[in-house]
């Protein structure tokens, strides 16, 4: 699991290409405990990687965000794109952050990777009395036939298990959690699509004529549902979002 959770430098540039973007309506929510009268709010982002849900946080305006990852290739890509956030190096069991440091934590596509008992005690450390956790992932909706069979293709994903398990959770010193869902569709190219495997840590790790195998399976996939170069599908996803507030 180690070596899965920490392979994602390798395929930044897939990362950034394939795999979307989140909700403007569910960051916002994800922050609602937190945000003050004039709508700031110190975040950090952990397990920040290229920086995605980095920019969705900075993109609502008035909240000030520090990255944090333990991928340095990440958070380079992450600086690149986004030079005015400060980039830290580390994990959701140790930040190098002071005590009460922000006023919102969040993880994006992240949470299945930590010790939710050590992660919630040093993210409650790092957080003020009152501020909240957040939690989010974009995953494919496999309701839908042809989503389905290409997750059979790539192979599921940690997240993917714990969010079908309902079995995300949050401890000490945190409270109970609540959860929203989003659905919405993305318009992909072939391109992008084999962009979002090459990104996804089964992938990465996996031997050569296994990822071989992936990528022609998926192309008899596109083939069979007539995706030519140039074209596009329209990948439905749902945005599963979870929220906690420190306690006192």
């Amino acid at each position: 699991m180690t070596e899965r959770a920490t392979s994602f430098g390798a395929e930044t540039e897939s990362y950034e290409k394939g795999r979307p973007e989140y909700p403007a309506e569910a960051v916002r929510w994800l922050l609602e405990p937190a945000l003050g009268g004039d709508g700031a709010a110190r975040v950090v982002d952990i397990g920040a990687g290229t920086g995605k849900l980095t920019r969705a946080l900075l993109g609502l305006g008035g909240t000030t965000v520090a990255a944090v990852d333990p991928d340095a290739q990440m958070l380079a890509t992450l600086q690149a794109r986004t030079p005015e956030v400060e980039a830290i190096v580390g994990t959701a069991e140790s930040l190098p952050l002071a005590d009460a440091a922000a006023d919102a934590a969040t993880l994006g596509q992240a949470w299945h990777w930590v010790d939710p008992v050590a992660a919630s005690a040093e993210i409650g450390r790092a957080l003020r009395p009152g501020g909240v956790l957040g939690l989010i992932w974009n995953v494919r909706d496999e309701r839908v036939d042809w989503v389905h069979r290409l997750s059979g293709i790539m192979h599921g994903s940690p997240a993917e298990q714990m969010i079908a398990d309902d079995a995300v959770a949050v401890f000490a010193p945190f409270g109970p959690l609540e959860e929203r869902r989003w659905e919405w569709a993305r318009a992909m190219t072939r391109a992008e699509l084999h962009a979002m495997a090459a990104s996804r840590s089964y992938v990465i790790t996996a031997p050569d004529d296994e990822k071989r195998r992936i990528a022609r399976g998926m192309d008899e996939l596109f083939d069979e549902l007539g995706l030519g170069e140039g074209g596009t599908l329209e990948m439905p996803y749902v945005t599963a979002a979870y929220r906690a507030v420190r306690g006192s």
